[in-house]
This record gives C-alpha cells, sequence and structure tokens, in this order.
C-alpha cells in the first residue's frame, strides 16, 4: 500500500474536521443542497467530457493504483532479469519455466520466453499490454482532475444559487440562514473535494503512470535480452540506462564481478 496517499488524505481530513469542531460541531456543515450542487454537478460535467466506458475503467483503476504501490522497483527489477538471465544462459529457457516470478507483467513476458515465441510477437504483446495498461491510467487521472476542476465551479454555482435565493427572501428571516448556509458551504465542500481528494489523487497517479511506463519498458527490453540469450553482465549494464545516475553507480558498486 501507498503509505504517502492514505496519510495525506488522514491529515486533510484532521485539519479540516479540528478547525469545525473549533467553533461548532458537524452538524453546521452538513447541507444535502450544497452536497447535490458539489457532487452532482462534477459527476454531470464529468459524464459530458469523457465516456461512460472511460469512467467506468478509469475510475476505480485510478483508485486503486493511487493506494498501492508497485513492490518491485526499477533497481529490483533490474537485478531480478539479471538473474534471469544468468538462468536462461545456463539452464536454457526450459530453465525459466521453474522460477517464482512476483511481478506479473514480468512473469508473462518471462513464460513467453520459455515457450519458445519469436522476439517480434514477444514485443508486440507486451507492448500492446503497457499501452493499453497506461491509457487506462492515464484516463483514471483525467477523470480525478476532472471531478477536482469541476468542483470548485459548482461550489461557485451553488454560492450564487444560495446568494439569489437569499435576496429574494429577505423578507423572511428565518430562511437567510439556510440560504447563507447553502452558498458558503457549497464553496467550502467544492474547495474541499478538489484539493484534499481529486487533485492530489490526479497527481499521484500522473507519477505512477510515468513510473510504470518506464519499469514496464524496462521489462520488455530486458525480456528480448534474455529471448536473445545475452549475457547476465550486457542486460544489467543495458537496463541500468533506466535507472537515475546516482543508482546506477550504486548498481556499478555492488554488481557481481
Amino acid at each position: 500500500m501507498d503509505i504517502a496517499t492514505g496519510l495525506g488524505l488522514i491529515a486533510g481530513a484532521i485539519v479540516c474536521l479540528s478547525l469545525i469542531l473549533m467553533g461548532g460541531d458537524l452538524r453546521m456543515f452538513a447541507d444535502y443542497h450544497a452536497a447535490i450542487v458539489i457532487f452532482g454537478g462534477a459527476f454531470g460535467a464529468t459524464l459530458i467530457r469523457f465516456p461512460l466506458t472511460s469512467i467506468i475503467h478509469g475510475l476505480p483503476l485510478g483508485a486503486k493504483f493511487a493506494f498501492t504501490m508497485r513492490r518491485i522497483g526499477s533497481r529490483q527489477l533490474v537485478d531480478e532479469l539479471a538473474s534471469l538471465a544468468e538462468i536462461a544462459r545456463k539452464q536454457g529457457p526450459i530453465g525459466l519455466e521453474k522460477v517464482e516470478i512476483e511481478d506479473a507483467f514480468l512473469r508473462k513476458g518471462i513464460r513467453f520466453v520459455a515457450d519458445g515465441y519469436d522476439a517480434d510477437f514477444i514485443r508486440d504483446n507486451l507492448e500492446r499490454d503497457r499501452d493499453n495498461f497506461l491509457t487506462h491510467l492515464d484516463e483514471g487521472q483525467k477523470i480525478y482532475r476532472s471531478i477536482g476542476d469541476c468542483a470548485p465551479a459548482f461550489g461557485m454555482v451553488g454560492t450564487l444559487i444560495g446568494m439569489v435565493q437569499m435576496f429574494a427572501n429577505m423578507t423572511d428571516p428565518s430562511k437567510l440562514g439556510p440560504y447563507m448556509a447553502v452558498a458558503l458551504l457549497a464553496t467550502f465542500y467544492g474547495a474541499a473535494l478538489a484539493n484534499i481528494i481529486c487533485l492530489p489523487l490526479a497527481d499521484k497517479l500522473h507519477l505512477k503512470l510515468v513510473d510504470e511506463e518506464i519499469n514496464r519498458t524496462l521489462i520488455i527490453d530486458g525480456v528480448l535480452m534474455i529471448r536473445d540469450s545475452k549475457s547476465p553482465t550486457l542486460v544489467r549494464e543495458m537496463l541500468l540506462a533506466y535507472l537515475p545516475e546516482k543508482h546506477r553507480h550504486e548498481e556499478l558498486e555492488t554488481a557481481p564481478a
């Protein structure tokens, strides 16, 4: 699990709840009119912006990957691919069938090598798999960003509606408070939804998209080099190009002679 995402959401919620409870209680900040304006309006605008199929795939996938962390990083992938290259060199492709591989994408590529598929088939299949995954992940971050953009705007819409209703009922003092609450709470709901949840999740998904693109491309190149029976040393040195400069030197220093 990506602890940073959970901690950030909890911290944002604690800050808002603390400020609310310091000057009153939660009932003061509960208004279904404002909730309808924000959540209904943002959802409706998102439906207009994106196809329904993109929303169905993007929202759950985005939520899943915003709270999960890749189990194997780039440095571990380089080490694992070098180890697999060593096995393939000593035992042949058949020896790869017995290896337990945690990463599903890498496991798929190694299975293709063990089954003897040609390099073009392996490259085309893995690149298509990578591109489809990244497309859905990109849709997820765009949808969350869209909701984050819409929510404050609909907060302003709710504020204007509340102000119109308030000024239209100036002769009835009993209605001024509820309408003013709608006006102010709509802005609060919109700002909170956008800046605590949606926009941070969109930024996190963008970073994960970049990370997944690098890691999956690294895996594709590594699998193809194993398919071509490249030496483990060459596999490691070629894949180090995917790591940041600092990590490249660390890998070279710790690499077996």
